[in-house]
C-alpha cells in the first residue's frame, strides 16, 4: 500500500513541477499560445486533483497508528494545490489584457497603479490565508497528539487494571495454597502423634509382656 502512495507522491511532484512552469510562462505568451497553454494547465490540474483524490483514499486505509505521518503529507499537498490554483489565477487576471481593461480601464499610469494595487492586496489576502491554515494546520496537529495521548492514557489505564486483577487473583490463589499447606501439616502432625502414641503402647505391651513371662519363670 505504502508503495502505491509512493508512486502518486513522485507523479504527483512531476506534473506540479510541470504546472509550475507552465503558469511562469503564461503572462510572456501570445494571446493564441497563451489559450492553448491555459487550457493545457487547467487539465493537468483536474490530473493533479485525481492524484490527490487517489493519495487520499490510500491514506484512509492505513492503520489509524501509522496514519499521521501520511495525513500531514497530504495537507502539505492539498496546500500546495491550492497554492498552484491561486498562482494560475492571478497569472491570468494579472496579464490579461481583456480583464484588466475591463477591470482597470485604458489610462496607462492609473491602469498600472491600481493593477499594483490590486496585486497587493491579493497578496496580502494570500499570506492571510496562509496563516490562517498554518493556525489552522497546528490546531488538527494539536488535536491529533491530543487523541494519541488520550489512546495512550486509556491503553495504560487498561494494562494496571489488569496488573491489579492478576495480583487480585495471585493473593487470592496465595490464600488457598497457604490453607492447603496448613491443613496439610496439621494432618502430618497429627499422624505423627498417633504414630508415637502407637509406638509407645507397644513398647509397653512388649514390656509387660516380657515382665510377665520372666516372673512365670
Amino acid at each position: 500500500m505504502s508503495s502505491d502512495f509512493e508512486g502518486y507522491e513522485q507523479d504527483f511532484a512531476v506534473l506540479t513541477a510541470e504546472i509550475t512552469s507552465k503558469i511562469s510562462r503564461v503572462p510572456r505568451l501570445p494571446p493564441d499560445e497563451k489559450k492553448q497553454m491555459v487550457a493545457n494547465v487547467e487539465k493537468q490540474l483536474e490530473e493533479a486533483k485525481e492524484l490527490l483524490e487517489q493519495m487520499d483514499l490510500e491514506v484512509r486505509e492505513i492503520p489509524p497508528q501509522s496514519r499521521g505521518m501520511y495525513s500531514n503529507r497530504m495537507r502539505s499537498y492539498k496546500q500546495e494545490m491550492g497554492k498552484l490554483e491561486t498562482d494560475f489565477k492571478r497569472s491570468r487576471i494579472a496579464y490579461s489584457d481583456e480583464v484588466r481593461n475591463e477591470l482597470l480601464g485604458d489610462d496607462g499610469n492609473s491602469s498600472e497603479n491600481q493593477r499594483a494595487h490590486l496585486l497587493d492586496n491579493t497578496e496580502r489576502l494570500e499570506r492571510s490565508s496562509r496563516r490562517l491554515e498554518a493556525g489552522y494546520q497546528i490546531a488538527v496537529e494539536t488535536e491529533q497528539i491530543g487523541q494519541e495521548m488520550l489512546e495512550n492514557l486509556s491503553h495504560d489505564r487498561e494494562k494496571i487494571q489488569r496488573a491489579r486483577e492478576r495480583l487480585r487473583e495471585t493473593d487470592a490463589n496465595l490464600g488457598k495454597s497457604s490453607r492447603i499447606l496448613t491443613g496439610m501439616l496439621r494432618r502430618i502432625i497429627q499422624n505423627r502423634i498417633l504414630l508415637v502414641i502407637l509406638g509407645i503402647i507397644v513398647v509397653i505391651t512388649i514390656l509387660m509382656a516380657i515382665t510377665f513371662f520372666v516372673r512365670r519363670h
